[in-house]
C-alpha cells in the first residue's frame, strides 16, 4: 500500500480509480462498509481503491477547542484502512487554506486531477468544502460532467448510528464492549512505552506506560486486554491487566496514562518500544487505596479475573 502525504506525492501516472473520503478515525464498521461497497465496484473492473483522508483532524484546524480526541493516529488509521480493503491511502495535510477551498475546488484538485476518479463512494451525510457547502447530491451533479459515478451509502448500526463520535462516548463511560461492537474490534491505544515512576515495579507488577494526551482512552477504570509490539514483526499478544488513569493512591501524579501489566512477565524490556494495547473489558473503577496492603490485594484479584475472562491459564 502507498500513503501519499500530499496531492504532490500521487504519481502523474495513476491511472482510474474508485475513491472514498472521510476522516476514518477509527475505522469503524460504517467506515467498513463504505469500503466494502466501494471494493465491490473496483474488484470486477480492475480498479485500483484510494481512500482520501485528512490529518489533522479538520476540527483541530477550524475550532481547536472544540476538536475531538482522536481513536487512531494517521499511521494506526493507514494500517486499518488497508485492513478494510484500501489500496492506498492521501492523507491530505488540513489546514485554513484547503478549508477555504470551494466544493468545485475539493471535486476538480482531489477527485478529478489529482486521482482520476471513475467512482466515488462517501458515506450518505458526508459534507465537504468550504463551511461543508458541498454533499452527496453536490459530488454527484459534478460527477455528471467530470465522468465519475457517486454513490452516498447510509449510515448503519443500530439502535445507535455507528460513528466515531459513538465510539468516544462508550469509551467515556468505559464501555468497551459498545466501542468494540461498533469497531468491529477491540479498541486499541498506540503509542510509544515511557519511563514511569516505577511503582509497579517496586509493587511486582511492572507496566507499560503510554501517555494518552490528545488520544482517546477509556474511562479511568481497569481493563483485561492485550499488549503487543509494533516494531517487532510477528509480535505475539501478551495478555494484560491495564489502568487508565492518574494513580490516585500517590500524590502529585495528574498526567493520564495507559499502564499496561503483562501477566507473569517481569522480565520484559519495553522502553522506548511502539506497543498497540487493545481493550477487552472493564474490571472496575479507579479507588483511592488507604494503604499499599490492600492495593496489591485488589490487582491481585485484577490479576485473577484478567485471566478468566481472557482464558489465560496461571503459570503451574
Amino acid at each position: 500500500m502507498h500513503v501519499w502525504r500530499s496531492l504532490g506525492e500521487v504519481p502523474a501516472d495513476l491511472g482510474r480509480t474508485v475513491v472514498v473520503i472521510g476522516n476514518f478515525d477509527g475505522v469503524h464498521l460504517g467506515h467498513q462498509h463504505v469500503i466494502a461497497r466501494a471494493r465491490e465496484i473496483a474488484d470486477p473492473a480492475g480498479l485500483q481503491l484510494v481512500a482520501v483522508t485528512f490529518d489533522p483532524h479538520p476540527m483541530a484546524v477550524l475550532r481547536p477547542d472544540h476538536a475531538p480526541l482522536t481513536l487512531t493516529d494517521v499511521a494506526a488509521r493507514c494500517e486499518l484502512l488497508a485492513d478494510a480493503g484500501v489500496d492506498d491511502v492521501l492523507v491530505i495535510p488540513f489546514s485554513r487554506e484547503i478549508a477555504a477551498w470551494s466544493p468545485g475546488d475539493f471535486i476538480s484538485r482531489v477527485i478529478v486531477d489529482g486521482l482520476h476518479a471513475q467512482a466515488v463512494v462517501v458515506g450518505a451525510n458526508f459534507r465537504f468544502g468550504n463551511r461543508a457547502s458541498g454533499d452527496v447530491t453536490t459530488l454527484s451533479a459534478a460527477g455528471w460532467d467530470a465522468g465519475f459515478t457517486v454513490e452516498g451509502i447510509a449510515l448503519d448500526g443500530g439502535p445507535q448510528v455507528w460513528s466515531s463520535t459513538y465510539v468516544r462516548t462508550c469509551l467515556l463511560a468505559g464501555d468497551v464492549d459498545g466501542a468494540a461492537e461498533a469497531l468491529g474490534r477491540p479498541f486499541a491505544v498506540t503509542g510509544e512505552v515511557i519511563k514511569g515512576d516505577q511503582r509497579g515495579r517496586e509493587l511486582g507488577f511492572p507496566t507499560a506506560n503510554v501517555p494518552t494526551h490528545g488520544i482517546a482512552a477509556p474511562a479511568d477504570g481497569v481493563y483485561a486486554g492485550w499488549l503487543r509490539r509494533l516494531d517487532v514483526p510477528g509480535s505475539e499478544r501478551l495478555p494484560a491487566a491495564i489502568s487508565v488513569g492518574t494513580n490516585p493512591t500517590f500524590d502529585g501524579e495528574r498526567e493520564r496514562r495507559v499502564e499496561a501489566y503483562v501477566l507473569d512477565r517481569t522480565d520484559l524490556e519495553l522502553y522506548g518500544a511502539q506497543v498497540e494495547i487493545s481493550f477487552v473489558a472493564r474490571l472496575r473503577g479507579m479507588v483511592a487505596f488507604e494503604g499499599i496492603e490492600s492495593l496489591i490485594q485488589t490487582m491481585n484479584g485484577d490479576v485473577v479475573r484478567t485471566r478468566d475472562i481472557l482464558g489465560v491459564p496461571a503459570p503451574s
